[in-house]
């Protein structure tokens, strides 16, 4: 009679996680991941999505944790599974996203000897080292849970980021006591320093116009930023920090970060305190966007001090920590200028005013899919022409969890992103819809998850922008290579035939008449439903988007 108190570790793991808060994971199902995956289904208290690919998986593990809050999960076989999640790695750890990539390893008696062993792939540990905030391997059945534990607490603890962990198939399926705590370890977060604080709060005291510029480790302090806000300061924000506070806010910029009417309003300000960003380069034209004169910063990562730009002072903290002790430390402190706010809404609306030009016909659609969207939903974006344009600073976000994005900069992630927020929202009944903004080029190139979407019937309206080539590339060969085109032509399926061979709804706009019909349609079904706009028919943008905007030559830095 077996003896209920012997588990496997796949079980052991899948208990964990559970209790990790963890309702859904994303992966394939491999001969080298099986106890763990077994155990989900016996279980069935994690919803496991079964990706085409593991890229894909691990995107959709990545939206989900973005956009739940919680622990992302995906679940690879070892060799070449664990390399194709490679690159979806990169992304993870670029967003800085608590992500849990678990992988399988061959038979412990074979390991690193270069057997040939099938899914055996040499140096794969120093791979995953690589992608990852850490990375471990498991060599026993009995420090199994104590190393996933381990990798939890580290992806889960700021700077938060994306970990991998080897366990070979004999250990996944040993049998061991089942553990008696089988509870998450503690993250703890990083406490700044009193007095450090108390000098940051001496020196806002007396700005005049002082501006927060929130990245994406400000995301969990919208109270506190609200805070601030009542005080007086206004709020410009990262793509990765955006929705922190509602941007239709009268004190957010939003992420017009770069615009040139905000870069001279930066002039005007006397004190930026920079919070969890990077300063990444296409948000400040490659380092050269003229910041105000003093700036201060805040970061859970003490290297980030004078990273990109030089700092006149600097904290060392948890965001959210360190926004309480300013707020309580400058109540009744500051004097802020009655006429910055309305100086900042007038930068608004002139950075708002010229985004809309260069969008010219495209503004109907903005207009179309802000008149719907409402305040809670998902946006998730692939990396395209149209998203560089206007998707990261439009639609509208009300709250931090709902703006998903390709921050690396990589195509083709946006499909498997919608799943994986989609899903997110089934599971913890947020009730979101997610709507997805992709182009032709990145789209075919996960297309295989396009079933994937289908059956899992995640709630997705996904907006295809499709001008049958790479829009961006072309842009940039007219302006630098002139206008010498090459591989950018692009083969692009008939969507609707796809579609219907794939059982999902699908519309397609050659004229912008037919575009709040199309999205009304895609709007009435609960799943997957592709809205396509022919661009080649509608025409073009206003503007040409070549690369990420640098400064021109004839300017002054200023950094």
């Amino acid at each position: 009679m077996p003896n209920a108190n012997r588990v496997t570790v796949g079980a052991a793991i899948a208990q964990f996680l559970e209790n990790c808060g963890v309702k859904a994971a994303f992966g394939v199902i491999s001969i080298h991941n099986m106890p763990i995956l077994d155990a989900f289904g016996e279980r069935g208290n994690i919803r496991f999505v079964m990706a085409r690919g593991e890229a894909g998986a691990t995107n959709m593990a990545d939206a989900y944790a973005r956009t739940t809050g919680g622990l992302g999960v995906t679940v690879t076989s070892t060799g070449t599974a664990a390399g194709n999640a490679a690159g979806s790695m990169v992304e993870a750890i670029t967003a800085g996203t608590p992500l849990l990539h678990i992988t399988g390893q061959i038979d412990s008696p074979y390991l690193d000897q270069n057997l040939g062993f099938i899914h055996e792939a040499n140096h794969q540990l120093e791979m995953l080292q690589a992608v990852s905030k850490a990375a471990f391997r498991v060599r026993t059945p009995e420090t199994a849970l104590g190393t996933v534990k381990r990798a939890v607490q580290i992806a889960m603890t700021a700077p938060t980021g994306p970990v991998s962990i080897e366990i070979p198939i004999d250990v996944q399926a040993a049998l061991i006591d089942m553990p008696a705590d089988l509870n998450p370890l503690p993250v703890a977060p990083l406490v700044p320093s009193e007095a450090a604080l108390d000098e940051l709060a001496n020196r806002l005291a007396q700005a005049k116009r002082p501006l927060l510029w929130l990245g994406g480790g400000a995301r969990q302090a919208g109270e506190q930023v609200q805070r601030l806000v009542k005080l007086g300061f206004g709020v410009v924000t990262s793509t990765q920090g955006r929705g922190v506070i509602p941007e239709d806010h009268p004190a957010c910029l939003g992420s017009f970060t770069a615009a040139k009417p905000v870069e001279n309003l930066y002039q005007t300000v006397d004190a930026l305190l920079v919070v969890g960003s990077r300063l990444r380069s296409n948000e400040t034209l490659k380092y050269a966007l003229k910041l105000p004169v003093t700036r201060y910063r805040i970061d859970a990562d003490p290297q980030a001090d004078g990273r990109a730009y030089t700092t006149d002072y600097f904290v060392s903290g948890d965001a959210t920590l360190a926004l309480k002790g300013l707020a309580d430390r400058l109540e009744g402190r500051l004097s802020v200028d009655p006429g910055f706010i309305d100086d900042l809404q007038r930068t608004r609306d002139a950075a708002l005013a010229k985004l809309r030009d260069d969008v010219g016909p495209y503004t109907r659609l903005i207009d179309t899919l802000q008149s719907v969207v409402g305040t809670s939903f998902n946006w998730v974006r692939d990396v395209t022409l149209s998203n560089s344009i206007w998707g990261n600073r439009l639609p509208c976000l009300h709250e931090p969890k709902a703006g998903v994005h390709a921050l690396g900069g990589g195509i083709g992630l946006g499909l498997a992103m919608g799943v994986g927020a989609s899903v997110g929202a089934a599971v913890t009944g947020s009730g979101k819809k997610t709507f997805t903004l992709a182009g032709d080029g990145g789209f075919i190139l996960n297309l295989g998850e396009l079933a994937t979407a289908v059956q899992e019937q995640a709630d997705m309206l996904i907006i295809l922008m499709n001008d049958q080539s790479y829009g961006v590339i072309k842009n940039i060969q007219d302006a630098v290579y002139g206008g010498r085109k090459h591989y950018v032509q692009l083969h692009t399926p008939d969507y609707a035939l796809l579609t219907q061979s794939m059982g999902l709804g699908h519309a397609k706009v050659t004229n912008l008449d037919q575009l709040e019909g199309a999205i009304k349609q895609g709007l009435a079904v609960k799943g997957p439903f592709i809205v396509e706009i022919d661009m080649l028919s509608v025409g073009g943008f206003n503007t040409k988007f070549a690369g990420p905007p640098v400064k021109a030559a004839t300017e002054k830095a200023g950094a």
